[in-house]
């Protein structure tokens, strides 16, 4: 089978890291949709100039090409810790019923969501639960798909980032098989992972010069910090206000790490989108500056080759932060092909050519299809 043939449609594509893992798993992206400008510039560069820059709702799905996978990172700051949380009430849940519409129409083999953790717990306003909505959704939607989901640690998969995200697969009824998601290939001890092997060797790469620089107030406490600290190693006088009157009554605010400095033998946690010192492991180890564009995107385990564009620094961390890693995208990419490389490719044609119910009894290719 050519994997190349299989067919990927990507809404809410942000930068590429997802398409980018699926392309380096042996899928070919065939459209992809976002409206950020510095996402859609970089996704442009650096996957494929084709990507359409509008509002998903203003795209007729006539326009949008046969897939076999349909890839979508909805956006997840309704359903986010760090967000609104407000769910199905922020206009931006009622997205993800916009890739239903496209789902519903281009019925896809396989269906890719991924989110932050957030959505294990987010509820709907009658109590139920949103991640029980989107599953009974996919169930439904012709010719149904059977749904599994899990909580995935990057880190486990040799991303080099303690980075928790939710990934959803949806596989066609029809074409009777399950997907398992892949055993961890990494451990916490696993000394390649470090900041200090990540960051090595890194100048006169694209992007190395982009560093976003620190507000006055970061400036003045981040020297007191050292490598593998955090704002506790902050002497008490030299904190803002807001920060004594929490460290006055730490216990009350269940004891917060802010502005930690992941050491060069420590796993990073994760990359937010926001950047912020404060609350993202963001800090050099060794530097009192944050980290480069370049330093984040090999957190995130993009290659060095994958060049980041957009006027705006701050919109450059952000789109880093937003992206799934790469690699991460890449194996649940290859765990997808091992399942439909277990389908006849004559069947799997047909499958991808439109027929869509399955019986019990075999067509002279040997396929259980009733045509």
């Amino acid at each position: 089978m050519d994997n190349k043939r299989l067919k990927v449609v990507s809404l809410f594509s942000g930068c590429g890291g997802l398409d980018l893992g699926l392309e380096q798993a042996g899928f070919k992206v065939v459209w992809a949709n976002d409206i950020d400008n510095a996402a859609v510039e970089t996704y442009e560069y650096n996957i494929n100039p084709q990507i359409i820059k509008s509002e998903i709702k203003d795209i007729h799905v006539d326009s949008i090409p046969q897939c076999d996978i349909l890839a979508a990172g909805f956006p997840c700051q309704p359903f986010s810790s760090a967000g609104s949380r407000k769910g199905i009430e922020d206009e931006r849940g009622t997205l993800f019923e916009e890739a239903i519409r496209v789902i519903d129409s281009k019925k896809p083999l396989v269906v890719v969501f991924e989110n932050v953790r957030g959505l294990l717990s987010i509820k709907n306003t009658d109590g139920s639960l949103l991640l029980n909505s989107i599953i009974a959704t996919l169930e439904d939607v012709e010719p149904g798909y059977t749904v599994t989901y899990k909580l995935l640690k990057a880190s486990d998969y040799g991303v080099p980032q303690q980075r928790y995200r939710v990934f959803i697969i949806g596989v066609r009824n029809d074409i009777n098989q399950s997907f398992e998601f892949p055993s961890p290939t990494h451990s916490i001890d696993d000394k390649t992972l470090t900041v200090g092997n990540i960051i090595k060797g890194i100048k006169n790469l694209p992007n190395q010069n982009d560093v976003w620089k620190l507000s006055p107030q970061s400036e003045n406490m981040i020297p007191f910090i050292p490598e593998g600290g955090s704002w506790k190693d902050v002497p008490y006088e030299e904190l803002p206000e807001r920060l004594k009157g929490i460290r006055d009554n730490i216990k009350k605010y269940r004891s917060p790490n802010f502005y930690r400095r992941y050491s060069r033998d420590e796993i990073n946690g994760t990359i937010t989108a926001a950047a912020t010192p404060e609350n993202c492991g963001i800090l050099h180890p060794l530097e009192n500056r944050r980290y480069s564009i370049r330093e984040i995107a090999r957190i995130q385990s993009f290659p060095d080759d994958f060049v980041f564009k957009g006027d705006s620094i701050a919109a450059k961390y952000r789109m880093i932060g937003n992206a799934v890693p790469p690699k991460l995208g890449e194996v649940i990419g290859k765990a997808i092909l091992d399942m439909l490389g277990k389908i006849n490719p004559v069947c799997l044609e047909d499958l991808r050519n439109g027929h869509t119910q399955l019986d019990l009894f075999e067509n002279d290719k040997g396929c259980t299809l009733l045509l």
